[in-house]
């Protein structure tokens, strides 16, 4: 863990108001007098797991109740468009021969697939909640192997 302290992150500042730097720097072009932009050098050192988790977790919930939306719209689109009566009407077109009656609806009618859907939702929020958490705990062993990644920030 850094000396930065519960954040996790340690700072460099660089540049004309940093400490250290020389007094005398020179203003930017212009002629206004302004100091150049001052830069700093943040290094994320640890994540923690447990607010990944919860972030993760929200955030796969957004994405599965959004997929079961869009599949349950575009289940009314394409029944609305009649795609689903044209299948069913080719399919009992190459079955003229048999005595078994099809309907397409037995198979993909809308609580079947919205059902589907949804246990998909669910196991991909179990899923990706599990790995990111997991992805959290690997970034802090690498981190404290090679130090972290690295962001240099100006204040324009």
């Amino acid at each position: 863990m850094s000396t930065a302290g519960q954040s996790g992150t340690a700072m460099r500042a660089e540049g004309p108001g940093a400490p250290g730097a020389t007094a005398g720097a020179p203003p930017t072009p212009g002629g206004n007098g302004q100091a150049a932009p001052r830069r700093v050098k943040l290094s994320v050192s640890r994540v923690d797991p447990w607010s990944v988790m919860k972030m993760s977790f929200l955030l796969s919930v957004t994405v599965g109740i959004a997929g079961v939306v869009m599949v349950a719209v575009l289940w009314m689109i394409l029944s609305g468009m009649g795609v689903f009566a044209d299948i069913n009407r080719v399919v009992e077109d190459l079955l003229t021969n048999s005595n078994a009656t099809f309907d397409l609806m037995d198979y993909v009618g809308l609580g079947r697939v919205v059902s589907l859907s949804i246990v998909i939702g669910v196991i991909d929020v179990i899923l990706m909640t599990a790995m990111a958490t997991l992805g959290a705990f690997m970034y802090n062993v690498c981190s404290s192997l090679v130090g972290g990644l690295q962001f240099t920030l100006t204040d324009d």
